[in-house]
């Protein structure tokens, strides 16, 4: 018997993530092929290494040559198999704080997805620095935003206080990377390679 009570889909996400962008590229179509509310909640993954897996930093330092290999290997497989363009960009990791607060702007003008698409496109495919304010600026003003207004914005304290209060809630909940997704409220999964169980777990609820 399927529920008439809509199933709930958060995704937390940082755009500095290639594995985020092969997530977000498939995860609207998802949320709508099992009738999901999607939920989108910009986090800073800087924030949550720093919270509670600074491991990340120790690998990055001291990667393990066989693992590195196989991990390209498995990014341009992931690549090939969602159909996207990723790059190597020159500056990574990068500073995303800005970009991530912007994303609350884009999600009151209800334009969060264009937005966040544009960051990863810009990020991934172009190579540009979106740490950088006048890539930011570019991105705000091909999805409708007005650019000096946006960049005015995201120094203000409240939106400061909404990107760590989405990070803080991942730690709270368990996470500790992006993407970090949940199946009404208390069903955790993360990795962009989990879609497949979260699609399983989504057409679960619906029985």
């Amino acid at each position: 018997m399927t529920t008439t009570e809509p199933v709930t889909l958060e995704f937390f996400f940082d755009c500095s993530s290639p594995w985020t962008y092969l997530a977000f590229h498939q995860i609207e179509d998802l949320a709508a092929e099992a009738g999901a509310t999607l939920v989108w909640k910009p986090i800073l993954v800087g924030g949550v290494f720093n919270a509670v897996n600074p491991s990340v930093y120790e690998q990055r330092a001291k990667p393990v040559p066989a693992k590195a290999r196989y991990y390209g290997k498995d990014l341009r497989d992931w690549i090939r198999h969602v159909g996207i363009t990723i790059g190597q960009p020159p500056v990574f990791p990068v500073n995303s704080v800005k970009a991530m607060r912007g994303a609350f702007l884009a999600l009151d003008a209800g334009c969060l997805a264009p937005y966040a698409r544009a960051v990863f496109e810009a990020y991934w495919r172009d190579l540009r620095d979106i740490s950088q304010e006048e890539v930011l600026a570019d991105i705000v003003r091909a999805v409708g935003l007005e650019p000096e207004d946006f960049l005015a914005r995201i120094a203000a304290p409240e939106i400061k206080q909404r990107l760590r209060e989405t990070t803080d809630e991942l730690v709270t909940r368990g996470g500790f990377g992006s993407p970090t997704l949940f199946v009404d409220r208390d069903d955790m999964y993360f990795g962009n390679d989990r879609l497949v169980l979260v699609r399983a777990a989504l057409h679960r609820r619906r029985r």
